[in-house]
Order: C-alpha cells, then sequence, then structure tokens
C-alpha cells in the first residue's frame, strides 16, 4: 500500500486481482482504497499473525467463495481461496516454499500431493478453472535465470519440477507459455546482491487455466515494472 499499490490497481482496470503472501487481516489494512475502486474483498489469512494468506479482489460478484481447500494443514496457513463465476472459477492460491530447510521441504512436497488431489476432484464440479498464484516452483530452464547452479535449490529440484509436468499434462495451459516463448522472463527477485536490477530472477507465479479454457484465452503477460514486493504481477485476459 505505501508502494502506490492501489494507485497502480486502478491504472490497471483489472476485474479480478488474486494476492499471495499477504500476512495481513483485513481490518489491518485501508480496505476502502480498494472498495472505491468497485473491488468485492474476500480474505484467507492464516491463522498465524503476519505470515502467508490469500485474497481475491473482484468486481463481478461471484455467486459462491470458498474458503480453503478442506485440509486443515494448510487451511490453517492460509493458502487456498475460489471464487466461483457462472462461467468459470479463478482461485488464488500460496504454494508453500521449502527453502527454509528439509521439513519445509517435505511439507512442501507433501502438499503438492494433496493438492493435486484436490483439484483432480474439484474439476469435476469446475472443469472451467483459473489456479492463479505463487507456485513456488520453476516450471522449466527457460524459467530460471541459472539453471546450472540452481539445480539443487528448492524451487527448481527435479521432483519439483517433474510435478509440474504431471500437474499441467493432466490438463492445463500454462497460460503465459502458450503466447511468449521467450527467456529472461521471471516475476520474482531476490532482494539481495541487484538481483532485479540485473534481471536474475525466477518464473513461480502462474495462471494456469484448464483445458476447457484455452480457446477464451486472448493474452497473457507479465509487468517486472510494477515493483510493489519482490514479485511482480502476471495477467491473463479471457474472452
Amino acid at each position: 500500500m505505501q508502494k502506490g499499490f492501489a494507485q497502480w490497481l486502478a491504472e490497471q482496470d483489472a476485474d479480478v486481482v488474486c494476492l499471495q503472501e499477504i500476512k495481513a487481516r483485513p481490518e489491518q489494512v485501508d480496505t476502502k482504497a480498494f472498495e472505491d475502486l468497485g473491488y468485492h474483498l474476500y480474505w484467507m489469512p492464516a491463522e498465524k499473525p503476519g505470515y502467508s494468506g490469500v485474497a481475491i479482489f473482484s468486481r463481478p460478484e461471484p455467486f459462491h467463495v470458498e474458503y480453503g481447500c478442506g485440509l486443515p494443514l494448510y487451511d490453517y496457513e492460509g493458502r487456498v481461496l475460489r471464487a466461483d463465476y457462472p462461467d468459470l472459477s479463478v482461485m488464488s492460491v500460496y504454494m508453500p516454499s521449502g527453502s527454509s530447510g528439509d521439513a519445509r521441504q517435505s511439507f512442501k512436497m507433501q502438499w503438492l500431493a494433496d493438492f493435486q488431489q484436490y483439484v483432480e476432484e474439484l474439476r469435476r464440479e469446475h472443469p472451467n478453472l483459473i489456479i492463479s498464484g505463487d507456485y513456488n516452483i520453476c516450471h522449466k530452464a527457460i524459467d530460471i535465470h541459472d539453471p546450472i547452479r540452481n539445480k539443487d535449490s528448492s524451487g527448481f529440484l527435479p521432483e519439483e519440477r517433474e510435478w509440474f509436468d504431471g500437474f499441467v499434462s493432466s490438463g492445463f495451459v500454462d497460460t503465459f507459455r502458450h503466447f511468449n516463448k521467450d527467456p529472461h522472463c521471471y516475476s520474482w527477485w531476490s532482494y539481495r546482491a541487484g538481483a532485479r536490477k540485473n534481471n536474475k530472477g525466477w518464473r513461480i507465479d502462474y495462471h494456469l487455466a484448464t483445458l476447457p479454457l484455452q480457446d477464451r484465452l486472448k493474452s497473457a503477460s507479465i509487468l517486472p515494472d510494477a515493483i510493489h514486493s519482490d514479485h511482480c504481477p502476471v495477467i491473463v485476459e479471457l474472452s
């Protein structure tokens, strides 16, 4: 908010905005700035203060909002929020990071398995689904600035990338790669050593759309010049 997010959002004119790692409850934020832009606000904060959490800001009012995924281990950390509209559903998801050590990496791998099963069941009811958010995984070598040195880093481990392969193959489109095959397109940069200035980044934020939505995809982009955090916004446009 102190870095001009509300003003940027007014200029962007997005219909649905998915936020991850919000680290706040709505009563801690001046939400009027977003309400004045015509957004309905839905929050799924973590139980632990100042940690994790997701939100969806939506101009069209969803007919249903699902808070969490029904698995207390993950809902405690505020990782999943879904808004259902007549012709599609949009999920804001914040996948765990495993970078802090073996215990959290193990937690991350368990999450990936559980999340895939959850989504497989969900798609029977909601075949038109967009899963937007911070996946904390670079899918392919093109998605990371230094694939050789990072081959043993959490977020680019072979088992994580293999999971991503399987998840996409189960019936999703990586909407950015659907339109853009160029290298050096990243959505997150470390705060260390001028990583963003030198574009030494990782593409870990995605809009994955189920295959029935593929014909409705109009464009997808990454906005590295929008500097409100160590991540930048990613966009998908549908007809």
